[in-house]
């Protein structure tokens, strides 16, 4: 992997003079320094303009754009700009655009208008990553690559003829033949088994539902050909350049239908876009979700946040403002949960196109602004915690996160459409986020040694080793959480007999023999005083100890929450979905059983991360509260420079980043 960090941490945004008219660039640069901004991502949506016609490049102003950014200071991370192709290609080449499942063509007009698996597009594609690699590969304002733009985005699936036939192809490397396809798919069911390869489509429009597991593994297919556009770019630029390589995922944005676990190593950065959910009044707690998870997917490491807002955002249906302060908590939140690098879409907002509503770090009224005022007070504070860069975050829990099973979990046909794979995960993620208990959000196949407490919500589809991998980690002394509808079936969606939950049975020590689903809106209560809802299940304990049972609703005086000794360690089982007190008690007692420690004690509300780097340590306090709070630490304020001796008061509201005094120093 290419190294990618610089001297401190990185910060800009998505920079496009070819908007612009180019007196308006030195300005730019101006308020850029006067900022602070020491990095932007430039040419990304520029094919049309690099290649107005086909192999016809003008580079012109992308060379002045780049000379005038190097000569300002700031470092470039520029884009292959294949993100969106020009319209000339569609007009040339009609085949090249997406078709949906029920055969609608997606026409230019917008971006990403093309099928992933076309070979023309391709070709077009890497044609145009090569003249620009070629290019700059030595131009030294650029540190760094970026391919494509949120691959996926907007055509992740495409139904035409082209993505057929690389279907097919696929299939037949996953499957080998077709008694191999026949089998996993279980086409003995309502007579589909197929006796030609050329039989076989994407899951088309159907009569009713398609086949589970066609659609499970076009999903996997439709992951894997984004992918493939980004490797082969990516090799494209590996001749030709030596800076590092990155693009920019969309973890925790809603983004379902992208494997991310599997891109990580195909990049030297992983590199991250998350917008807060408006209608969420807790939506800093999602957004601590996306980095412990985008965390997850960098392996620990650090990672680069290349798109957030300043302030509101253009496509959601109420685009509601940052209020004073929002912008400085969500930015240092990504930084105290791993990002070394801080960036936004985009520097300047946009006087026409789809976005032009879209926040940037000039607005349309200009740098005398509130967003501007508080994007130099973000440079200036991100300058501060330089020392912070390269460190790791503290991390005791793993929660597992499949986006296969997130796939496996949410196609029709099951007991009830009211069991949604983030559901889980947000809760458990919330309690402990309200515990001040700091989470990776991992792959099933990750090493689990290292943490004290690992959770596994809804974890529908697993494979044999990653069930096993779970069951070894309890046995030497791990603490495990599994919640209802897990372990059920395996990699081809095939349910796995002798009773649920499937995998996990012998671990948990249960056995359930039919799942109640309750109906929409009823709720009902356990004995130990907790309200649940959606899900009761007929469990039977088969070694494990009961902790609560249903007090009323369709199995009165049936176990709903287990713990089961296994080897050294525990494991429990919650079957039933608890609501958000009883879900904040049971996470209060894993905690305690498991030994898991917050960052620090901190009021409810106040977000508390450390990060660390050999024998040195930072706490990042963010209060999220419209009250003081008051910490029992000690050290050096960095954002400040005040020196704290025993207690730190961080404002409603604020930021605090204390770089904590070593134990040999304090005894």
């Amino acid at each position: 992997m290419r190294s990618w960090q610089g001297d401190g941490i990185f910060y800009g945004a998505d920079y496009n003079p070819e908007q612009w008219p180019e007196q308006t660039w030195a300005e730019d640069v101006e308020l850029m320094r006067r900022a602070g901004v020491n990095l932007v991502s430039v040419g990304i949506f520029s094919w049309a303009l690099l290649e107005p016609a086909p192999g016809r490049f003008e580079f012109g102003w992308l060379d002045r754009a780049l000379d005038l950014l190097h000569d300002g200071g700031v470092r470039v991370d520029l884009a292959t700009a294949t993100a969106s192709p020009p319209p000339w290609l569609a007009r040339a080449h009609p085949e090249t655009l997406p078709r949906r499942a029920d055969g609608a063509i997606l026409w230019p007009g917008g971006r990403q208008a093309y099928c992933p698996s076309s070979p023309i597009f391709r070709e077009r594609s890497l044609a145009l990553v090569e003249a620009v690699a070629g290019r700059y590969a030595e131009h030294p304002a650029v540190v760094m690559w970026h391919v494509s733009n949120e691959l996926g985005c907007h055509n992740v699936h495409c139904y035409c003829d082209v993505s057929a036939e690389a279907f097919r192809r696929w299939l037949r490397e996953r499957h080998g033949d077709l008694d191999g396809l026949n089998d996993a798919w279980g086409t003995a069911f309502w007579s589909q088994r197929y006796g030609d390869w050329a039989e076989i489509n994407p899951p088309r429009t159907a009569p009713t539902f398609a086949n589970p597991t066609q659609q499970l593994d076009f999903l996997r297919f439709s992951s894997d050909e984004q992918r493939a556009q980004l490797r082969a770019e990516r090799e494209v630029l590996g001749r030709l350049v030596r800076q590092p390589v990155t693009t920019n995922f969309m973890i925790g944005t809603g983004i379902k239908y992208l494997d991310y676990h599997s891109w990580a190593s195909d990049v030297d950065v992983v590199a991250n876009d998350h917008y807060l959910t408006a209608a969420d009044p807790q939506a800093h707690v999602g957004l601590a979700l996306s980095a412990d998870h985008t965390r997850g997917v960098a392996g620990g490491d650090p990672w680069l946040l290349m798109e957030h807002s300043t302030s509101a955002v253009n496509w959601q249906p109420r685009n509601v403002a940052k209020t004073p302060g929002q912008l400085r908590r969500n930015s240092l939140a990504h930084v105290a949960r791993g990002a070394d690098g801080v960036l936004f879409f985009q520097w300047r907002a946009s006087r026409a196109g789809a976005e032009k509503f879209h926040s940037a770090l000039v607005p349309h009224a200009g740098p005398e602004t509130k967003v501007f005022r508080e994007v130099c007070q973000l440079g200036a504070d991100l300058k501060a915690l330089a020392e912070v860069r390269g460190s790791r975050v503290d991390a005791e829990v793993a929660i597992l996160f499949d986006f296969e099973a997130w796939w496996g979990i949410e196609l029709d046909s099951h007991p009830s459409v009211d069991v949604h794979y983030i559901d889980r995960l947000a809760a458990m993620y919330g309690a402990l986020w309200r515990a001040g208990v700091t989470a990776d959000i991992v792959h099933p196949s990750t090493d689990l040694s290292g943490y004290r407490l690992v959770v596994a919500p809804t974890l529908y589809l697993v494979r044999d080793a990653d069930a096993d991998a779970l069951r070894r980690y309890v046995e030497q002394g791990g603490t495990a959480l599994v919640t209802y509808f897990s372990g059920i079936v395996d990699e081809h969606d095939h349910i796995r007999l002798g009773g649920y939950p499937g995998a996990f049975r012998e671990l948990l020590g249960v056995r359930t023999e039919e799942f109640f689903p309750l109906r929409e809106g009823e709720r009902i209560n356990l004995d130990d005083g907790s309200t649940v809802d959606v899900w009761t299940e007929w469990l039977h304990p088969a070694g494990a100890e009961v902790l609560a049972s249903y007090a009323d609703g369709p199995l009165p005086g049936v176990a709903a929450l287990t713990r089961n000794q296994v080897g050294a360690g525990t494991a429990w089982y919650v079957g039933t979905r608890l609501d958000d007190a009883a879900t904040d008690r049971l996470v209060a007692r894993l905690v305690t059983e498991s030994g898991v420690r917050p960052a620090a004690a901190a009021p409810t509300g106040v977000e508390v991360v450390r990060r660390r780097a050999d024998d040195h340590s930072w706490l990042f306090v963010i209060n999220h509260t419209d009250a003081d709070a008051r910490l029992a630490v000690t050290g050096t304020e960095l954002l400040g420079g005040a020196r704290c001796d025993g207690e730190l008061v961080v404002s409603a509201g604020e930021v605090a980043v204390l770089r904590e005094q070593p134990a040999a120093e304090a005894d």
